[in-house]
């Protein structure tokens, strides 16, 4: 069975969807997502979709779920790369994927993750702890 692959950098989750999904692909990749997001505790979801150049309601739907489920679970989602042409047609079929932050590019959307998660709580222990060291 075709999957999508997943990444884990870090607190986050990178997904690249290099073809363009049939019903049963997105499906898997939206449970396999959710599972990866509970099993890695990830903070954040990328998903970039640059090289998709049709989105129909069902695969806007299907991004909106991920995003939904996501934050559920204490992830935040980011999709970027978004070809102008889905843009129109997500708009065109009244599509808002409410939940679903954008990013022009996959370096934008780290930043926007970045910014929208803060520092994660194990950076700030150790640089509470580095000053205890030196003192001892």
């Amino acid at each position: 069975m075709e999957r999508i692959p997943i990444l884990k950098m870090g607190p986050y989750l990178l997904v690249t969807i290099q073809i363009d999904l049939y019903d049963r692909l997105a499906l898997n990749l939206e449970n396999d997502l959710i599972s990866m997001v509970s099993k890695t505790e990830a903070r954040g979801v990328l998903i970039d979709i640059s090289a998709v150049s049709i989105v129909d309601s069902f695969m806007g739907r299907i991004l909106g779920n991920i995003a939904s489920m996501s934050r559920i679970m204490d992830a935040e989602t980011v999709v970027v790369g978004m070809q102008p042409a889905v843009a129109i047609t997500l708009v065109e079929l009244g599509l808002t994927l409410q939940g679903v932050h954008t990013a022009l590019n996959v370096e934008r959307g780290m930043e926007l993750l970045q910014t929208m998660i803060g520092s994660q709580p194990d950076s700030t222990e150790d640089d509470e702890e580095e000053p205890d060291d030196c003192n001892d």
